[in-house]
């Protein structure tokens, strides 16, 4: 997943455009959906599939009715986040259920949190447990704890991991982070992947770069 995270839709569409065919997917987030809405949406969903972050956290009812209006736009991934508690998940499942094509998972743990590794995997996998419990696919979490998420909640049970960086690329707000093959090993099933492609000066480029090792891990 290549994660748009510019200021408006000419940079998108510019991404989606020279990208083409080498990704399948695109996460639209809080900047750019509040400044371009559903219509670049719609743009970018006819011909890439769409993770729409918002990382929803309110009230139950307010949560499952943002989540019904994902639905309707047909993204295939929306999030909200763990930390609005068991009822909000299960508000949330319960909306989603009535879009089989859209995949529903909660954020644990952001990846620029600061707190220590091992209260983070800890929190992270309390959380995955709670998701999985109230009915959702899967989480958001770092590759540091997708093994144990995975081991706790069952193979099937998606997990999605920002924070990847390769090379000597600055890891600017991320603090838990992984490259595309420690990722794939580390029992990840979605990688998104911001900056280093969509700042490198060859974004095709770059993301054939992070495909070649993601391969190279599959193949251990």
């Amino acid at each position: 997943m290549v994660a748009l995270d510019v200021p408006d839709s000419t940079q998108a569409l510019a991404l989606r455009d020279q990208l083409g065919d080498t990704v399948g997917w695109f996460k639209i987030g809080l900047r750019l959906f509040v400044a371009e809405g559903p219509q670049l949406v719609a743009a970018i969903g006819a011909t890439h599939k769409i993770f729409l972050d918002l990382k929803f956290h309110d009230i139950p009812n307010t949560v499952a009715q943002a989540i019904e209006s994902a639905g309707k736009l047909g993204v295939n991934m929306v999030n909200v986040h763990a930390g609005g508690g068991v009822e909000m998940l299960a508000a949330a499942a319960k909306a989603a259920a009535a879009f089989p094509d859209m995949l529903l998972i909660a954020v644990t743990v952001l990846t620029s949190d600061s707190m220590p590794r091992e209260q983070a995997a800890a929190v992270a996998l309390e959380r995955a447990q709670m998701a999985k419990s109230a009915g959702l696919d899967g989480v958001v979490c770092s590759v540091h704890e997708a093994a144990a998420i995975k081991h706790a909640c069952g193979s099937h049970f998606i997990t999605v991991t920002p924070g990847i960086r390769w090379g000597d690329q600055d890891l600017q707000d991320q603090k838990r982070v992984a490259d595309p093959a420690g990722a794939i090993r580390g029992g990840s099933d979605y990688l998104v992947v911001g900056r280093p492609i969509i700042q490198a000066t060859d974004p095709r480029a770059a993301a054939l770069e992070a495909q070649s090792m993601m391969h190279s891990a599959l193949c251990l």
